[in-house]
């Protein structure tokens, strides 16, 4: 199991279009080949910044995904939402 996790920061004015852009693709995600689910998480602190924590089978399979036309619509339609540039990190739990 590898666990994805990603850093993003929105401009302040973007964050509402963010949340319903995720909103309208999480199940769509969550159901990809290979996804065992996926999670939209939130600064406390810094209300712009965002992570997903996404659980994927294997390495293949979130390559997969990172490679098909669901990535890209909506990392296109996100990514101009961004005010820094994005971080993350592949991650397996130890145990």
């Amino acid at each position: 199991m590898l666990i994805r996790i990603v850093k993003m920061t929105f401009k302040p004015e973007n964050v509402d279009d963010f949340i319903h852009a995720f909103e309208a693709r999480k199940e769509l995600i969550a159901g990809f080949e290979g996804c065992s689910g996926v999670d939209l998480l939130r600064d406390i602190n810094q209300t712009n910044i965002f992570f997903t924590y996404s659980h994927w089978q294997n390495e293949s399979a979130l390559e997969k995904y990172r490679q098909s036309e669901l990535f890209q619509t909506t990392w296109d339609l996100v990514k101009q939402l961004f005010n820094d540039k994005p971080e993350a990190w592949s991650v397996e739990k130890v145990g």
